[in-house]
């Protein structure tokens, strides 16, 4: 069988329970079956979409520093702020199950994302939230 490299910038790695891995077209949400692994190069805020709280219901999600800076937010589960940490280049950060997280970025950085996207949920942030 012949294998060819993959441009992980403009596709994705989909890992199967039954061992099998497949590159195909980048896709955030939706019936997903398989973990996926997705890299990103990032050049402003809007690229990390912060005006969204995204959640994933099935899986933990390891959010990687490549190259750059991030912060990463976590909505509090009761009454009060944001939790914010800070990443930069060869940090990862396990976002919870289930818990709403958004990006912004320190500058151009290279993310890459790992987890379950099946049932990936977004949710727009309130009006007059602010980040850190």
């Amino acid at each position: 069988m012949k294998t060819s490299p993959i441009d992980l910038f403009h596709s994705a790695i989909r890992l199967y329970d039954n061992g099998r891995v497949q590159a195909e077209e980048r896709q955030m949400h939706g019936e997903l079956n398989g973990w996926t692994v997705a890299t990103f190069h990032v050049e402003t805020d809007e690229d990390v979409h912060p005006d969204y709280w995204e959640m994933h219901p099935g899986a933990e999600e390891a959010v990687c520093v490549l190259a750059g800076g991030v912060r990463i937010f976590l909505r509090p589960e009761g009454p009060g702020s944001e939790e914010a940490t800070t990443l930069k280049a060869g940090n990862v950060f396990i976002v919870p199950r289930g818990r709403w997280h958004r990006l912004e970025l320190d500058g151009p950085s290279d993310l890459m994302s790992i987890t379950l996207r099946n049932g990936t949920r977004l949710e727009k942030r309130a009006e007059g939230q602010s980040g850190a």
